[in-house]
């Protein structure tokens, strides 16, 4: 018997529960991507599917060629090599989520990929670091307000845990632990740990910038003891209930980097983490202490940071040019 006639052969009772199994099953599903992956996989296949639908091609499931064409059209269009990797990759999933054989795999789709690599480049653009004497010109710009008060903690924290901006809005009140020194602060779950098991990070009191004392002075003026450790504020000074979006992350970030003087297109959210393991890198921090922060899987990673800051150190030019 096959599996679609003994699930119809059921009670209803057990039907019921059967459902309520799928729909548990749907939820776990959801979850294997974060949401930033998920939100970015659904733009990048409504493109798809818009490109699809204006030449009367199906787009789930869709031929190898339709994808080639895509790519071709999107390379032409000025589209960068990185933005069409995640196109890619959107594409494939949809298709092995709907339980079809991904277009994707075709060799021959691999191959205009890596013609537009060659063609156009692969190099990803790179956003501005916000090293330390940035972060602190920043800060400066910032007016002494609710609003304030929450963008300076933000900002502070956010460079000295070298946070990914999904991490830095996840974050709770109860991932604070008071201790000698400063805070010990629980990254409940991230980009290199998607099970959630877990990580811990020491932030320091700081003499500079100070990012525990920002911390307390925010949560005493907004008034929060629980829940979410960044949030939105009205208009009428109201903080929300609901955490920030990691978008606003950026949007902060560029709004003070433009106060303090800089490029705001050159920031983002990821300007925070990247300025940490700048600093760190140019005051000659181990690789392996910034890594306890940053939690980098592999040295490798963190070796570009490194190289940068060390770029002008003992030029091999030095003494002639």
């Amino acid at each position: 018997m096959n599996q679609i006639a003994t699930i119809a052969s059921v009670s209803p009772g057990a039907m019921t529960l059967f459902r309520d199994d799928m729909d548990a099953a749907g939820a776990f599903l959801a979850a294997e991507k974060s949401t930033a992956t998920v939100r970015a996989y659904r733009s990048d296949f409504r493109i798809f599917a818009a490109y699809c639908d204006a030449r009367g091609l199906a787009a789930l499931p869709a031929h190898p060629d339709t994808v080639m064409a895509f790519l071709a059209a999107e390379a032409t269009g000025g589209a960068k090599a990185s933005t069409l990797g995640r196109r890619v990759a959107a594409i494939r999933y949809a298709h092995k989520a709907a339980g079809h054989e991904p277009p994707t795999n075709r060799e021959t789709v691999k191959a205009v990929m890596r013609g537009i690599r060659r063609t156009i480049g692969a190099a990803p653009e790179r956003k501005e670091a916000a090293t330390a004497g940035r972060v602190a010109d920043m800060v400066a710009a910032i007016p002494d307000t609710l609003a304030g008060k929450r963008d300076r903690a933000l900002l502070v924290l956010g460079f000295a845990g070298a946070f990914r901006r999904s991490e830095l809005v996840a974050l709770t009140v109860a991932d604070l632990i008071e201790a000698e020194g400063g805070f010990r602060v629980l990254i409940r779950k991230s980009k290199t740990d998607q099970e959630g098991q877990g990580q811990e990070i020491a932030i320091p009191n700081g003499g500079k910038l100070r990012p525990v004392e920002a911390v307390r002075a925010w949560l005493a003026a907004a008034g929060i003891t629980e829940g979410p450790l960044f949030r939105p504020i009205t208009r009428g000074g109201k903080v929300q209930p609901a955490a920030l979006t990691d978008r606003s992350v950026a949007s902060i970030v560029k709004a003070y980097a433009e106060r303090a003087g800089l490029d705001p297109a050159a920031y983002a959210g990821h300007s925070l983490r990247a300025g940490f393991l700048t600093t760190a890198a140019e005051h000659g921090a181990s690789v392996f202490k910034m890594m306890e922060v940053s939690r980098h899987k592999s040295v490798d990673t963190l070796r570009g940071y490194v190289r940068r800051a060390d770029l002008f150190k003992d030029h091999a030019g030095a003494a002639f040019l």
